[in-house]
Parts: structure tokens; sequence; C-alpha cells
């Protein structure tokens, strides 16, 4: 698309989860991408600005992470008022917002996700830890940027981690640990971009590893094998596509650690559908190793910008 045919563009980025700062950060270099371009990009912040304030908008660059941004209830706003938006609809946002509805999709479709037990304030915790085994991890089923997440290494410290993460939402999960590599494949249309495997400073990748450290490493090429990053890609989209994704966003995958002689197996996470677009991002880095300057990659993720 030519930049006069998109209209007058709100960029929405800010919004009253927990990960407004991660939004605002996103958002901010969004719109700045889009005004070198020279699109009619204005901010808009939902928890600042009135929703009515969208009409005369005709398309919306949706830089909102977490719940009322990610989660289907903007998504819904945007089809009642008629205008196309970047990224899922209403029922793959809301999909991918819940780790835990995510993965009963993805099991009933045959892609592989770690074990996982459900928790509440009756678990009996020492049995979980007994069966899915230690380290694992604990976090709230719908927040990003891994808000509330433990890594439970010794036995009794399940429920300490459970209260964390509750804290956060009444859904908890306790996952399998699996520890061969985190991997992350951007996706694009229905293109899956380069795979980037992560090395974070920090046992994990949480928070600041994510965000605020500088000594988290990111693999591109990843270090598989050209056939098995295809494949991978490949299953990452056909995930992507499971939950009814479009546009573009990000699925997260686990490789674990085989016995000697085995082949490594894949294990899917989550799926991002408004993914981070800071300077720690993921899915510029991937563009980049694409051959797409940060600029291209926000003009032609807007021209995807649809409704229904």
């Amino acid at each position: 698309m030519n930049v006069p045919d998109f209209g007058k563009v709100a960029v929405l980025f800010g919004g009253r989860s927990a990960e407004r700062e991660v939004s605002l950060s996103s958002g901010s270099r969004v719109l700045a991408a889009l005004q070198r371009q020279g699109v009619d990009a204005h901010a808009f912040d939902p928890s600042v600005c009135k929703l009515d304030e969208l009409v005369g908008f005709e398309r919306a660059f949706i830089a909102l992470h977490g719940r009322y941004g990610e989660d289907g209830t903007i998504q819904g706003v945007l089809e009642l008022m008629g205008i196309p938006y970047t990224g899922s609809g209403v029922m793959a946002s809301a999909l991918g917002m819940d780790k835990w509805r995510s993965k009963l999709l993805w099991r009933a479709s045959g892609v592989p996700v770690p074990d996982y037990v459900l928790l509440n304030d009756s678990s009996d915790f020492a049995r979980v830890e007994t069966a899915l085994g230690l380290p694992l991890f604990v976090k709230p089923a719908c927040e990003g940027s891994s808000i509330g997440i433990s890594k439970v290494r010794q036995t009794g410290d399940l429920g300490a981690a459970y209260e964390e993460a509750a804290r956060h939402d009444s859904l908890v999960i306790a996952e399998r640990a699996v520890l061969g590599g985190e991997y992350t494949v951007a996706i694009l249309g229905d293109q899956a971009l380069p795979i980037i495997k992560i090395e974070p400073g920090t046992e994990f990748y949480d928070y600041e590893a994510k965000y605020l450290r500088d000594d988290t490493t990111y693999r591109c090429p990843c270090g598989l094998s050209e056939g098995r990053e295809k494949e991978l890609r490949a299953q990452a989209l056909e995930a992507f596509r499971i939950l009814g994704g479009r546009g573009w966003g990000r699925v997260d995958f686990l490789m674990d650690q085989p016995p000697p002689g085995s082949a490594s197996r894949a294990y899917f996470l989550e799926v991002n559908t408004s993914p981070g677009m800071t300077d720690h991002s993921l899915v510029p880095m991937a563009a980049r190793a694409a051959g797409m300057s940060y600029d291209e990659l926000v003009v032609r993720v807007l021209a995807l910008a649809t409704l229904g």
C-alpha cells in the first residue's frame, strides 16, 4: 500500500495492564517510525483518551500489551467501530492471552506442549511437584512479559510460587521445565521469520532479562540445522493459525535435552498476538535477520490491518 492509503492512523499504546511501561516503549517507537514514513499517525492511550475519540481514524496499530489490549477487548471495540486494526481478531487474541486454553487447543490439534497442571488454593502441591518433577515453572495463565512467573527448584516451594502467581491472575499453571533452550518465531503475514535462540544472563528469561538487562544473548542464526529450522518455522506458523492468528505475532517454544543418540523435541509455550516493539524486542530482531528495517516492518504490519 502507498502511505496515503492508510489515512489517519491511531497508534494504541499505554493502557492499564501490568505491561503498561513496555507498551509505552513499544508504541512510542512505532509512532515515530510511522511518522518518519509520512503516515498520518497519532498517539492514543486508552487509559487517558475516551474510546469514542477513535471516531474518524481509518486504521489502528495496536501496540498495547497484556490485558485490555492483547486479550480481545480492544479488538472488539475496533470491530464495533469498523476500524481495521493490526494483529489477530477477537477470538485469537483472547486465546493467545490465555495460556491454559491455548494449550488445550494445541494439544487437541497435535501440537506438543509441556506437561502442566492447573493450580488453586486446594491443590496438593506436594503431589504436583512429584507429578511434574523439579524444576518446574509456575505462571499466571493470562499475563505476559513473564510477570508473576517463578521457577520452583526445591521440594516444598510450590505453594509460595502459587501465591505469587495468584496475585496476578485467578488462573495459575504449574508447568514442567523443558531445559534444552528457549526459541521464538516471529510471524508476519503468511511468513515465519528466522528463529531466534534466547540465552538469558539470568536463570530464566524473566522480566528483567527481557527489558532491563543487557546480558541476554540473542542468536540468529539460532544454531539449529537448516532443515530443522525450516520444519520448526512451519510448525510455529501452523500453531499460530490453529489459534486463529493473523497479521503478525510471535510463537515461543522450548527444546528438550534428549538422551544421547535421540533427537531433541520442541514444545510450544505460547503465542504473542501483540508482540513488543521496544529496542529489546524479538520481532524487530527477526525482521532485521530477514533483511527488513524497523520502519519497513512497522509499515508492513500496518498494511495487514483488517476487520473480522
